[in-house]
């Protein structure tokens, strides 16, 4: 296969939504229908007592959340998926806007009964501002939900984007007869049966005969053949071009638990959704069809693999083949580096590989050399941008819990920052560590991953603060500050400068002595 062809045949998107909306469990299901997986597992389920692939780490499997962002691939009918399941939570939000950089569309998914939630219409947010093409998977119709007029005018409301149905429900809850494919022209009824594949579709040319009455019923066939024809006057015809154009945004229908409509948003996006995209960087536009190969780091995970203290850079491929054993540069350290066992995904499992090509995601082994956001190509001098941490909103010293571990401390600590799930800042005046994040869970996170990947304890201690800014400008205006200031800066991971602020007014007040001097509430700017 050509190197055209390879690129062609491949489509990356982010699987998000708020939590419990069934987004881990569709991605399960998207892993089973392209043959990747044999039993589907569910985050949380009495019938199903698999858990999720996507959930590898043993927290997610005892909260039945996702923390971290999961990869995987998977070949679908000649079409290369490479899938990015995202942490619902909104304490872990940032991870899954680092994860939306490496995405070239999106599946937003959305449960039915509570429609549209807050953490779904911020991440819908970061994909109208990049222009990311949004699909809408309308989740678990086997319960009773919302009418779906209802819910379509409050997606369009809440998260601001035009939409189109592509699939159309019979019924709901006990009373869901089937999904209408739309797009397809074909019938997929629904059974109520636990099953872990669903019947294949039928094709259907003519929803007005008799025939169709009787496969449904005449109630419900002259019901969707009024609500079709409200979708017909209502809604734009649906064009891939607008979709890709993030224009409009499909909408389908289904039951994640249970398989149902899987299939056709698969076989619908693999026909639809966008090749690898050209990208930005700091100089210029990159096309993925460039022969020189460049990618960048959007996540760092420890610990992929407890027993070797493994830790693993994300890699996604811009332009160019990837290949193992070859010298890359490595920009932010101006350093050549070779990987020998670059790797792919499916979760926790990986296999190693001996080329990439744009738009797959590419594991390396890190040995502490990368951090977010890092870009690697044959030589050029550029770097990726969009990939920023975010001003914390929480904060907590940090205590050791175990005197004798305070090397497995410091290193666990070392590490698992480096995944960007907090910030870590060291202040100037007495040198204590301050762990900052987003929100609280992450605390719970860090402190249970620490005694089971690292064998040490932490103890957080409570701390006030309003908001922690990174500062840039001269140096004789930044040491003036650090001198009158002191007690209240402290120095992040990489020695940048950073302005710790207890109040909205404190804040202002060093904004307004020092206006030569640059506040900054991302990590992620040019001095």
């Amino acid at each position: 296969m050509s190197f055209i062809e390879e690129i062609d045949r491949r489509r990356t998107f982010a699987i998000v939504s708020h939590p419990d909306a069934g987004k881990t469990t569709l991605t399960e299901k998207l892993l089973l229908f392209g043959g990747a997986i044999r039993v589907a597992g569910a985050v949380k389920s009495n019938k199903i007592k698999k858990t999720a692939t996507s959930d590898f780490m043993e927290i997610e499997r005892q909260r039945g959340i996702s923390v971290a962002t999961s990869v995987m691939g998977f070949d679908y009918e000649g079409v290369k998926i490479n899938i990015l399941d995202t942490p619902g939570h909104q304490d872990f939000a940032e991870d899954t806007f680092r994860t939306l950089t490496a995405a070239d569309s999106v599946i937003v998914v959305i449960d039915v009964a509570k429609g549209v939630e807050i953490q779904t219409e911020k991440l819908v947010k970061v994909c109208r501002m990049r222009k990311t093409p949004v699909m809408v998977f309308i989740n678990k119709l086997d319960r009773e939900g919302k009418d779906p007029f209802e819910l379509l005018d409050e997606i369009e409301e809440k998260l601001e984007i035009k939409v189109r149905p592509l699939s159309w429900n019979i019924g709901m809850g006990k009373e869901l007869k089937g999904i209408y494919n739309i797009y397809n022209q074909t019938l997929n009824l629904f059974s109520g049966k636990d099953k872990q594949i669903a019947e294949e579709p039928e094709k259907i040319d003519n929803i007005n005969t008799p025939d169709f009455d009787e496969k449904i019923g005449e109630k419900y066939a002259n019901t969707l053949r009024e609500e079709l024809e409200i979708i017909e006057g209502v809604y734009p015809d649906f064009s891939i071009e607008a979709y890709q154009n993030a224009e409009v945004s499909p909408v389908f229908f289904g039951s994640a638990l249970y398989n149902f409509g899987i299939k056709e948003i698969l076989e619908s996006f693999i026909r639809i959704a966008p090749k690898p995209q050209n990208r930005h960087s700091s100089t210029r536009l990159v096309s993925p069809y460039e022969e020189k190969f460049s990618g960048f780091v959007f996540k760092i995970h420890a610990n992929m693999d407890p027993n070797h203290r493994n830790r693993i850079a994300f890699v996604k491929v811009v332009s160019g083949v990837f290949k193992r054993n070859t010298n890359y540069y490595h920009v932010q350290n101006q350093k050549w580096q070779k990987f020998s066992n670059p790797t792919a995904f499916m979760a926790s499992k990986q296999s190693i590989i001996e080329e990439a090509f744009p738009g797959d995601i590419v594991g390396l082994n890190d040995a502490g050399n990368f951090k977010i956001g890092d870009t690697l190509t044959e030589g050029e001098q550029m770097a990726y941008k969009g990939l920023p941490s975010f001003s914390p909103e929480m904060f907590r010293y940090v205590e050791n819990g175990d005197p004798l571990r305070s090397k497995q401390l410091a290193k666990g600590i070392d590490q698992l920052l480096d995944e960007g799930v907090a910030q870590l800042f060291t202040k100037l005046s007495n040198g204590r560590k301050i762990i900052g994040t987003v929100g609280a869970l992450q605390y719970e996170v860090i402190e249970y991953r620490l005694e089971h990947e690292y064998n040490a304890k932490v103890r957080f201690e409570p701390l006030t603060l309003y908001k922690a800014a990174w500062v840039s400008g001269s140096r004789e205006k930044l040491d003036d500050l650090r001198k009158r200031k002191h007690q209240y800066m402290a120095e992040d991971k990489h020695g940048r400068n950073v302005f710790l602020a207890e109040s909205f007014y404190a804040l202002q007040l060093a904004q307004d002595n020092y206006p030569d001097l640059r506040f900054h509430f991302t990590s992620e700017y040019n001095d």
